[in-house]
């Protein structure tokens, strides 16, 4: 799993980032099931999601003060 760099979704729309935050909460909880499950070890796998889910939401909310 390859962290998301910040500057690179800058360039992109808010109904983009939003889409790729429900993509990144599905993959986070097929990999919380496949833990669950031991079909995975790989634990930083979820930390990399987390976080990369923490720096859309982000930059979404950037987005929306920086309109107003």
């Amino acid at each position: 799993m390859k962290s998301i760099n910040a500057a690179d979704l800058r360039d992109k729309s808010v109904p983009e980032l939003e889409a790729m935050v429900t993509a990144e909460r599905a993959a986070l909880y097929r990999a919380r099931r496949d833990l669950v499950f031991h079909k995975i070890t790989d634990t930083t796998s979820l930390k990399t999601r987390r976080h990369n889910i923490a720096r859309l939401l982000t930059v979404i909310g950037e987005k929306k003060r920086g309109a107003q």
